[in-house]
């Protein structure tokens, strides 16, 4: 009888768990089918009552939004792909080689990490603006890669750690030099924390606003997040919910799809990193 109760408890929940997660979700897709007249409604149904697509005509055939797609795939997968290549090397030679300061250097790399992004905003702004990097694509990949790449050497200094030292010696002794070994035994060995590292390095670049915003000035660089805000209506108090809404789900779905595509080895990269060490 308790097995059935705690069964019970178990499933509702996670069933309230769900409702809640997902329930803002659902409104904003429902929201995206809604024309201009049924947004501005006093209150509005939470289903559409004359469901449209002209929103998502809208959205997609706007050009400003398709220039900050661009941005946003270019720049994320740009600062995605620096960030793995610099971190791999990193977290190997703090997992591997043994110097005064090491855990030194894993605390930077934290507190850098941890350092509010909007304290960086205005000496970025002159010193980008001095450099000429200012609305650039470079402009936003370097200070992306300052947050992402501590992120990603912590998440794969675990993994290198946990590689058996003699995998790489027995590799060396058949003929590879170190170079080959890494590349060849111990990254592959590593794959599940290389893989989570990009996916949490892609995620940030993606989803970043505050930089995107204050670091370009036109859709030349500025990314989907920041050209969300330019998304104005006829006056301030009738702001584009249904385009805003739309935007936001198309914006949503590259992410659903690489999660439902990758899910087992972020989850494999995930636990991996959760139980060793």
């Amino acid at each position: 009888m308790n097995e059935t109760r705690t069964k019970i408890g178990t499933w509702v929940g996670f069933l309230l768990i769900l409702v809640w997660c997902l329930l803002p979700v659902v409104w904003i897709i429902s929201l995206s089918f809604k024309g201009p007249n049924e947004t501005a409604a006093g209150s509005p149904q939470f289903l559409p009552k004359k469901p449209t697509i002209k929103n998502y005509d809208d959205i997609l055939s706007n050009s400003d939004f398709q220039d900050s797609l661009i941005n946003s795939f270019g720049i994320a997968a740009i600062s995605t792909f620096l960030s793995v290549i610099l971190a791999t090397l990193a977290a190997y030679a703090i997992a591997r080689l043994e110097f005064k300061g090491k855990r030194l250097v894993l605390s930077i790399a934290l507190a850098i990490a941890m350092f509010p992004v909007v304290a960086l905003v205005g000496p970025l702004f002159d010193l980008w603006r001095t450099l000429g990097l200012f609305n650039t694509w470079p402009g936003l990949i370097i200070p992306y890669m300052s947050f992402t790449l501590p992120l990603a050497i912590w998440t794969l200094s675990a993994f290198f750690r946990e590689i058996p030292w003699e995998m790489e010696q027995a590799a060396q002794v058949d003929g590879a030099t170190s170079w080959q070994a890494f590349r060849k035994v111990i990254v592959p060995l590593a794959a599940p924390g290389v893989f989570t590292a990009a996916i949490l390095t892609f995620f940030f670049a993606w989803n970043e606003f505050v930089l995107a915003l204050s670091l370009t000035s036109t859709t030349q660089s500025r990314t989907v997040p920041a050209q969300l805000s330019y998304f104005v209506g006829p006056d301030p108090f009738n702001p584009p919910y249904g385009q805003l809404a739309t935007a936001s789900v198309v914006v949503t779905i590259p992410i659903i799809i690489i999660v439902l595509l990758f899910q087992r080895k972020i989850v494999a990269g995930l636990t991996s990193g959760a139980v060793k060490g």
